[in-house]
């Protein structure tokens, strides 16, 4: 939830610009991404930290890239051999930096027998100290190929699935992400659905910028939010025409949503610009609160909302009715403070902004 755009994920930051924060913070800006994924473990040890020099890498790198308004999200590859241990570790690692995320890497070492248990203690673990912040897994791409893996048991407590679509050896990015969601939503619990591409080479192999295209080109076409790839290490030391496509691509998902998908999709990044900019300059805003009007007005709102009423707000669309400029959704929401079950919103839209908005929602 909350991650829109384009990403990449980071394996050891003194592998990418020279470890400096700034450059790393000015990169991805430049590539327009929108969300970073850091290495903040690995099983029950520390990740991008020199315990010699007691150097903590991760620290300015999110504190740089969140200057520069893009998302920061922590993954851990999980073993299970210590599943107590592990989602302590997560839990304090992710709060430690403010992460707006945690990523669960799990792969073949689940696979062995009596493993949903272990998953299973680990994300309950993991859940008492992380309430509502986003969680997601990352895993196989087919789960047809891996139903010995304990998809379910991490999905029952994730809030979504980022898939590693990993088609080394072939050129078929767009069949194999699209065989990707459909199983991910048919054969284990569904939920949404972020798929992280490869920006490496395996012996001979490397994905081509044509592959790279198609993947982002079919993710938009599934109505897909965001997309990822795997990882910055590697791109830009083996293959920086690759990130040059990464950069130069324009992933608007929001161009091939409709309007409730999108709106929901827009309320989980937090980000008050961001949402704004569906609004009309002279919007007006109602709840049976107050009335307001004008983008400064509405970004005033949703800052004391996602800072004060609904911190780390995650919200999910539950209906949606009307067509063209006349909608009506609605949702619920999970927060820091509270959560939300009646979530009704009634909009007019004009020339595809908001030019109307009455809101009612109770925080119980």
């Amino acid at each position: 939830m909350g991650l829109i755009g384009k990403g990449f994920w980071i394996w050891k930051i003194p592998s990418c610009e020279g470890g400096q924060a700034a450059s790393i913070a000015a990169a991805a800006s430049a590539a327009k991404l929108t969300h970073v994924m850091i290495k903040i473990a690995d099983g029950v040890a520390l990740s991008n930290y020199d315990s010699v020099n007691k150097i903590d890498y991760i620290a300015p790198v999110v504190s740089a890239l969140k200057a520069k308004g893009i998302q920061v999200w922590g993954w851990h590859y999980v073993y299970g051999n210590d599943p107590l241990r592990e989602a302590r570790l997560a839990a304090q690692r992710t709060l430690q930096y403010n992460m707006n995320g945690y990523i669960i890497d799990a792969e073949v070492e689940y696979k062995q027998p009596g493993r949903s248990t272990v998953a299973k203690t680990f994300m309950s673990e993991l859940r008492k100290y992380l309430p509502s912040l986003p969680i997601a897994l990352s895993t196989f791409r087919f789960p047809s190929y891996h139903m010995e893996f304990p998809f379910n048991a991490f999905l029952e407590k994730c809030d979504l699935t980022m898939p590693q679509v990993y088609w080394e050896e072939s050129h078929n990015a767009d069949a194999q992400l699209t065989r990707c969601v459909t199983e991910y939503q048919t054969k284990v619990i569904s939920r949404p659905l972020i798929p992280t591409g490869p920006s490496y080479k395996v012996g001979k192999w490397a994905p081509t910028t044509t592959d790279i295209t198609l993947f982002m080109q079919t993710a938009l076409k599934l109505n897909l939010p965001a997309v990822s790839f795997f990882s910055w290490d590697e791109c830009k030391r083996d293959l920086p025409t690759i990130w040059s496509t990464i950069s130069s691509f324009n992933y608007s998902s929001q161009a091939v949503m409709d309007f409730p998908e999108k709106f929901i999709t827009t309320l989980n990044t937090r980000n008050v610009d961001t949402i704004a900019s569906l609004y009309a300059d002279t919007a007006v805003q109602i709840t049976p609160t107050h009335t307001i009007q004008g983008t400064a007005a509405i970004k005033s709102w949703y800052t004391s909302l996602f800072s004060q009423v609904l911190p780390n707000a995650v919200f999910t669309l539950v209906s949606s009715s009307g067509t063209g400029n006349n909608r009506h959704i609605n949702w619920k929401c999970t927060s820091s403070n509270g959560s939300v079950q009646d979530g009704s919103d009634t909009f007019g839209i004009v020339n595809e902004k908001i030019s109307y908005h009455y809101s009612f929602f109770k925080v119980s």
